[in-house]
C-alpha cells in the first residue's frame, strides 16, 4: 500500500515535464520548418531528415526502458537516467539550431542529424524513467488523476516556452533560433533536476527487476487493455503532431492580422505564432481541473472521447475559418483548442498507469520503465511520422523551400496545407474515438 503523495511531490513531479515538453514542442514545431525556411533544404529531404532521426528515437526506448528497470543505486531505478538524460537533451537542442555555415547541403544535414539524435537520446533518458515513475509513486486511480493535472500544468507551461517563447526569441532569424535554444537550455535542465530532488522521497521501487529483456516485452504484450490505449494515443498523437507540424507554416501563409484591436497590439508586438501558441496555453491550463473533473463522473474514457469529439468539431470550424485575416477569431479558436487538447494530454496519461498495474498484480513484475518505453511508442512513432507525412504531401502539392522566410507559394501548396492541419487531423482523432468507443464495449 502506498502512502498518500504531498502536494509539493505532486508539484515537483509535474515540474520534470515542463522541461520534457519544451523539447516536444521544439522537434514537432521549429525542426521542420527551421530546416526549410531557415537553411533552405528541399521540404522533402527535411522531412525524411527528422523522420528518420525520431525512428532511432523510437529504436532507442525499449533499450532504456529495460535498462531502467535493472538500474540498482542509492537514488533509485530511474532518477540518474533522468539527470543525465536532462544534460544531453540540452547540449543537444543548442547543437541543432547552431550551424555553422557550411559551403554544402549536405554538411548541414549531418551536423543537423549528430545533434537531433543525441537530443534525443537524452529525451528518451528522461521520459521513459519519467513515465515510468507515475506508476511507481501510486496505485490510486484518483491520486493518478491529480498527478496528471500538475503534470499537465507543468506540460502546458512547457508548450508556453517551445511554442510561444522560443519562437518570440527566434525571431526570423537562423542565428535567432540559435539563441533561444541557449536561452532555454538551462530551463530544461533545471526543470528536470529539481524534479528530481522533490520527488526523492516519494514512494518508489528500488530492487531492480531481473525479468529479461523478452519476458518484459511479452509481459507487456500480453496485457490487452494497455496495447490497445498505445495504439489509439498513437492516433490521437498522430492529429496533434500533423497540426504541430503544419502551423509555423500557417502562422506564416494562412493566418493574418489584419485588425486595429487590443489583440491585434499584442499579436504584432510577440508575433502571429507566439501569440497563438500563447492562446493555446491559456485554455489548456484553465482546463485542467474541469478534465480531472470530468474523468470523476464520466470514467477516463468518457471524458476523453468528449474531449476529442470537441476538438473534431473545432478543426472543422477552422477549416472554414483559414485563411483569415481576424487575429481575434483564431485567439477565440486556439483558446478552445487548448482545452480540448487539455483532455489528450491529460487522460491517456491517467489512463494507461491503471492498465499495467494488471500486471504487476498478476505477475508480481515491476516493469514500469518496459511499460513507459512501449506507452510512448505510439506517441514516438507519430512524432515520427507526422514531420514527413506533412513535407511529402505539401511537396507534392508544389510548397517551395526559402531562407528568407515566407515566399510566394502555389494556391495548391496552401489549400494542402489548409487540410493538413484541420481536416486530416480530425479524421486521426475520429478513428482514434471509434477504437476507444470498441475497447470500452470489450471492457464491460
Amino acid at each position: 500500500m502506498r502512502s498518500k503523495l504531498t502536494y509539493g511531490q505532486k508539484i515537483g513531479w509535474g515540474l520534470a515535464d515542463m522541461g520534457i515538453v519544451v523539447f516536444v514542442i521544439v522537434k514537432q514545431l521549429l525542426i521542420l520548418s527551421f530546416l526549410t525556411n531557415y537553411l533552405g533544404i528541399n521540404v522533402a529531404i527535411a522531412g525524411a531528415l527528422t523522420t528518420s532521426i525520431l525512428i532511432f528515437d523510437i529504436l532507442t526506448d525499449p533499450i532504456i526502458g529495460y535498462l531502467s528497470d535493472r538500474t540498482e543505486s542509492r537514488w533509485g531505478r530511474r532518477a540518474p537516467w533522468m539527470a543525465i538524460g536532462a544534460l544531453l537533451l540540452a547540449f543537444g537542442q543548442i547543437g541543432i539550431f547552431g550551424v555553422p555555415i557550411f559551403a554544402s547541403q549536405m554538411s548541414i544535414l549531418i551536423w543537423v542529424a549528430v545533434f537531433f539524435a543525441l537530443s534525443t537520446l537524452g529525451f528518451t533518458m528522461v521520459a521513459i524513467p519519467y513515465g515510468a515513475s507515475a506508476g511507481e509513486m501510486t496505485y490510486e486511480p484518483k491520486e493518478r488523476s491529480s498527478l496528471m493535472g500538475f503534470r499537465m500544468a507543468f506540460a502546458s507551461m512547457g508548450i508556453l516556452i517551445g511554442g510561444a517563447i522560443i519562437p518570440q526569441l527566434a525571431g526570423d532569424t537562423k542565428d535567432g533560433h540559435f539563441f533561444a535554444s541557449a536561452v532555454i537550455a538551462p530551463v530544461i535542465i533545471i526543470a528536470i533536476w529539481a524534479s528530481i530532488w522533490a520527488t526523492r522521497k516519494a514512494p518508489k521501487e528500488t530492487a531492480p527487476s531481473h525479468a529479461s529483456l523478452r519476458s518484459m516485452a511479452l509481459l507487456v504484450y500480453q496485457n490487452k487493455p494497455f496495447m490497445r490505449l498505445v495504439l489509439l494515443y498513437g492516433l490521437m498523437t498522430m492529429a496533434i503532431a500533423t497540426i504541430t507540424a503544419g502551423l509555423p507554416f500557417a502562422a506564416i501563409y494562412l493566418i493574418f492580422d489584419g485588425e486595429a484591436s487590443f489583440l491585434s497590439t499584442i499579436s504584432k508586438n510577440l508575433g502571429i505564432l507566439s501569440f497563438l501558441f500563447a492562446a493555446f496555453v491559456i485554455g489548456a491550463m484553465c482546463s485542467q481541473v474541469f478534465w480531472v473533473f470530468l474523468s470523476n463522473i464520466l470514467g477516463k474514457s468518457g471524458a476523453l472521447i468528449s474531449g476529442l469529439g470537441a476538438y473534431i468539431i473545432l478543426l472543422f470550424i477552422l477549416f472554414y475559418a483559414l485563411p483569415s485575416t481576424n487575429i481575434t477569431t483564431m485567439f477565440i479558436l486556439f483558446l478552445l483548442a487548448g482545452v480540448t487538447n487539455g483532455a489528450y494530454q491529460q487522460i491517456p496519461w491517467a489512463m494507461y498507469p491503471d492498465l499495467m498495474d494488471q500486471t504487476r498484480v498478476e505477475f508480481g513484475e515491476a516493469i514500469e520503465g518496459a511499460f513507459s518505453a512501449v506507452w510512448l511508442f505510439g506517441q514516438k512513432v507519430a512524432n515520427a511520422i507526422a514531420p514527413g507525412f506533412l513535407a511529402i504531401i505539401l511537396g507534392i502539392y508544389g510548397f517551395q523551400s526559402s531562407t528568407i522566410g515566407k515566399i510566394e507559394q502555389p494556391d495548391q501548396a496552401l489549400t494542402a496545407l489548409k487540410v493538413m492541419v484541420t481536416l486530416v487531423p480530425a479524421a486521426f482523432l475520429f478513428f482514434a474515438i471509434l477504437g476507444l468507443i470498441s475497447a470500452h464495449r470489450r471492457e464491460k
